[in-house]
C-alpha cells in the first residue's frame, strides 16, 4: 500500500453525525454557586451499597466572576473541590473553594488579578496610566488555579491543572495545605492533570519545558517513596525528553497513554505558537489566542520505553485528530494497542467560551453542530519494526481488525484507526470522558468502558461499553446532564464490571437538584441515589478515594 493509499483512506475515515436541532439552555450549569465547607446530609433513594466505603472527590469550575469582571473560557472559573462521603449506605456532601493564590488574590481586589487561560487580568485601574502601559511588558505568570483534576502523588491528594502549580489538599476536609511547584523538583513548565500510574505506585506524567533553544516535551517519573510527611515531589525524574516537530510551535496535550512497557506521546497538530502567547499580552490577547489547530499535519505516536527512557526509533503517524482522553494501552502478540477518545478536528478548545455555553436557540444548535464530536478509535501499533519489515504492507495480523499500520521507512509507520463502537453511539453524540476498571486492568487487556454520551456541549448520558459485541448501555434521562463516571470495583470481584459507577447528575431546569447516582455497573441499572439541596456546575475529573 502507497502512502498515497494510506493518506486516502485516512481521509475517507472522517465520522458525520446527524444535526440536532432545539438544545436546551444550559445556563445554570455554567454559573457560579456557593460553596459549602460543612458536611450536610443527603437524601438517599433506592439503595446504596453498603460495601462503598470511601468519597468520591471532584473537581471543576465554581465561580465565573470577581465583581463586575466575567471570564471568558470554562476552563478559567475559580476550582471549586467537592466531596461526597458514603458509608453504610448513606451519603454526606461539602464542597471548597481551593484558596489558591489567584482566587485570594481575585476575592480581596473583587476583581479578576490573574489571567487564565482564556481570559486576561487588565491593568490594576489604582495604578497610573504610565503603570499600566508597563505591566502589559510584565512576564506572563502561570496561575495556581488548580480546577481540572484530584491527582495522587506518594499517597498524599492533590488538586492539579496543567501549569507547574499543584495543591496538596486534605481530601477530608478539603481545605488547601500546601502549594507545590513541579519547576522545583524537575526542569518543567508545566504537568498535566491525567498521570499514571505502575501497580507499585510510581506514577508517570508529562511536562513541557521552554528553553533558550525552544520547547521540549518531557515524560516524568515519581517514585512512590517518601522520605517524610512533608515529602512532596522530591526524587522526581525525567525520564525522557521530545524534540516537537518544531520547537517554537509545540503541540498541546491534555493526557496521554501508557502500556506496560512503553509511555505513549501522542504530538497532535493542536499548535501553541509560542510567540504569540508570550506577546499576546501586550495586546490583550488570552493563552488560547494563541492556539490553533493544523489540520495539514499528521498526529505522531512517540513510544518511549518506561525502563530506558529511551524514545523508540520508529514513530507512527496517521492522519490530522484530536485527543483528550485515552482510554487505555496495552501490548499483545507484539502490538501496542492504543485506544482513546478522537475527533477529527482540533477546534473544540476554543469553542468553551462561557458566552457559547450560554447560548440558546439556534444560535446554540448552530455551534454544536459544528463541533466535531468525539468517538473511541482503536490504534495498532506493530512493535518488531526492523531492516526486514516490508515496506507498503499491512502489518497488523491481528484476527477481527481493521486497523491499519503500514511502514513508509524503516522509521516511519502509518496507521489507520478502527471504531470501538457500534453506529448506535453517533445517536448519543459521540463519547467522551472515559473510565475503565483501572486498578485491574489499566495496561492490560480489557472488555469494557464506561464514559459520557454528548448529544449536548456536555455531558448528558452515561454509556457502557462491551468491546466484544460493539454493544452499548446507555442510562439517560430529560434534562438531566451526569458527570464523568468513576468505576468502583466491588469487594472480591472476579468479573471486570463487578463494581458500581458513580457520577454526578445536575439540571439546569430544577434549583438545588443534585445527586450523586450509583449504577450497577453490570447492568448499568440505577441502585440509588444521593439528593443534595445544593447547584453545582458541570466539573471536570474527579477520583473514589477508598476509606478501607
Amino acid at each position: 500500500m502507497s502512502c498515497i493509499k494510506s493518506q486516502t483512506i485516512a481521509a475517507a475515515q472522517k465520522t458525520y453525525f446527524t444535526k440536532v436541532q432545539g438544545l436546551p439552555n444550559i445556563t445554570p450549569l455554567v454559573s457560579s454557586v456557593k460553596e459549602t465547607p460543612e458536611p450536610i446530609p443527603t437524601t438517599v433513594t433506592g439503595t446504596i451499597p453498603t460495601w462503598i466505603h470511601g468519597s468520591l472527590l471532584r473537581n471543576g469550575p465554581g465561580k465565573f466572576e470577581f465583581g463586575n469582571q466575567s471570564y471568558n473560557h470554562w476552563f478559567d472559573g475559580m476550582a471549586l473541590m467537592h466531596r461526597f462521603q458514603i458509608e453504610d449506605g448513606q451519603v454526606t456532601y461539602r464542597s471548597r473553594f481551593l484558596q489558591s493564590d489567584s482566587y485570594k488574590k481575585c476575592s480581596e481586589r473583587n476583581r479578576i488579578m490573574v489571567s487564565e487561560f482564556g481570559t486576561v487580568a487588565l491593568p490594576d485601574p489604582c495604578k497610573n496610566i504610565f503603570q499600566r502601559f508597563l505591566s502589559r511588558f510584565e512576564v506572563l505568570k502561570p496561575t495556581d488555579n488548580a480546577s481540572v483534576n484530584f491527582v495522587k502523588y506518594k499517597g498524599d491528594y492533590y488538586v492539579s491543572t496543567e501549569t507547574n502549580y499543584m495543591h496538596r489538599v486534605d481530601p477530608e476536609t478539603l481545605e488547601s495545605k500546601q502549594k507545590v511547584d513541579w519547576s522545583n523538583f524537575v526542569a518543567v513548565n508545566g504537568a498535566t492533570a491525567h498521570p499514571h500510574f505502575d501497580p507499585d505506585g510510581t506514577a508517570y506524567n508529562m511536562g513541557n519545558s521552554y528553553r533558550n533553544k525552544g520547547a521540549m516535551y518531557n515524560i516524568i517519573r515519581v517514585s512512590p517513596e517518601r522520605d517524610g510527611p512533608k515529602d512532596t515531589l522530591e526524587g522526581a525524574k525525567i525520564l525522557c525528553s521530545i524534540a516537537p516537530r518544531d520547537k517554537s510551535k509545540p503541540s498541546y496535550y491534555h493526557s496521554f497513554g501508557m502500556s506496560e512497557n512503553y509511555v505513549v506521546f501522542i504530538e497532535q497538530p493542536i499548535i501553541m505558537d509560542l510567540f504569540k502567547i508570550i506577546t499576546g499580552r501586550l495586546w490583550g490577547n488570552s493563552i488560547n489566542r494563541g492556539i490553533y489547530w493544523d489540520p495539514n499535519q499528521e498526529t505522531i505516536f512517540h513510544l518511549i520505553d518506561k525502563q530506558t527512557g529511551k524514545e523508540m526509533p520508529v514513530k507512527y503517524y496517521t492522519k490530522a485528530l484530536s485527543t483528550f482522553h485515552q482510554i487505555n494501552a496495552f501490548e499483545q502478540d507484539g502490538f501496542l494497542m492504543l485506544d482513546m477518545c478522537c475527533s477529527d478536528d482540533g477546534e473544540a478548545i476554543n469553542n468553551f467560551l462561557i458566552q457559547n455555553m450560554r447560548q440558546s436557540g439556534e444560535a446554540l444548535d448552530e455551534m454544536y453542530n459544528t463541533m466535531s464530536r468525539p468517538l473511541p478509535r482503536r490504534f495498532v501499533l506493530p512493535l518488531h519494526i526492523s531492516s526486514e519489515t516490508p515496506l507498503e504492507q499491512n502489518l497488523n495480523t491481528r484476527l477481527d481488525s481493521t486497523a491499519t499500520a503500514v511502514c513508509r521507512t524503516k522509521t516511519q509507520v502509518f496507521c489507520t484507526f478502527e471504531d470501538l463502537h457500534g453506529e448506535d453511539l453517533k445517536d448519543y453524540g459521540g463519547l467522551e470522558f472515559p473510565h475503565i476498571n483501572y486498578a485491574k486492568y489499566n495496561t492490560k487487556p480489557y472488555r469494557y468502558y464506561y464514559g459520557c454520551g454528548f448529544r449536548h456541549i456536555v455531558g448528558d448520558s452515561l454509556i457502557k461499553m462491551d468491546l466484544e459485541t460493539k454493544k452499548l448501555k446507555i442510562w439517560r434521562q430529560p434534562d438531566l446532564y451526569p458527570s464523568e463516571p468513576v468505576f468502583i470495583p466491588s469487594p472480591n470481584a472476579e468479573d471486570e464490571d463487578d463494581g458500581v459507577i458513580l457520577s454526578v447528575i445536575i439540571t439546569p431546569v430544577k434549583d438545588k437538584s443534585t445527586f450523586l447516582l450509583v449504577l450497577d455497573a453490570k447492568t448499568f441499572e440505577e441502585l440509588g441515589r444521593a439528593e443534595v439541596p445544593v447547584n453545582i456546575p458541570y466539573g471536570f475529573h474527579g477520583v473514589f478515594n477508598s476509606s478501607v
